[in-house]
């Protein structure tokens, strides 16, 4: 079941996307760390009402973003489509526990919905350059790789923009 999340549920939030981390630096993809995601930012996808949470036997399983604003990083990419009512997705994560069971396929098809019912022309993202399980797994939905954003607390690597229009 995916639902909006809430204050309460940041501790397990966090303590999701920190053993995501984990799984992944363990797999030498250097994506997440001490200062990414924060407890600031998922305090700030819930005031905005944008950050969804995956749950499976009362616990979060999954996280998602869904957001109508676009971050400054993206300005300078070549769109697909002019940035108007364009759909972002951010933090996607599943707990490596549950990884590999479509979790994460279906929160990209509620973002997809969610766009649909908006009207928007597309929904765009980031992923970062070393991690090409993500890249296969939006390529394998119909996203196209467009441009290159920096985050640089998170990585000296570039992160990938994709976008699929609706």
């Amino acid at each position: 079941m995916i639902v909006k999340a809430k204050k309460i549920d940041i501790p397990e939030i966090l303590a999701l996307t920190r053993a995501c981390a984990k799984s992944m630096i363990e797999k030498g993809i250097y994506q997440w760390n001490e200062h990414y995601p924060s407890a600031a930012a998922f305090e700030q996808d819930i005031d905005r009402e944008e950050l969804c949470v995956l749950k499976k036997n009362g616990a979060i399983i999954g996280t998602i973003v869904v957001s109508t604003i676009m971050d400054k990083e993206y300005e300078d990419v070549e769109w697909l489509t002019p940035s108007q009512g364009n759909i972002y997705v951010h933090r996607l994560a599943v707990h490596p526990d549950m990884q590999g069971k479509g979790y994460a396929r279906k929160m990209m098809n509620y973002a997809h919905q969610f766009a649909q019912k908006a009207g928007a022309p597309s929904i765009r993202l980031d992923t970062f350059s070393q991690n090409k399980r993500n890249q296969q797994f939006y390529e394998a939905r119909g996203y196209k790789r467009l441009g290159n954003i920096y985050f640089p607390k998170q990585s000296n690597d570039p992160f990938y923009c994709y976008e699929r229009i609706i």
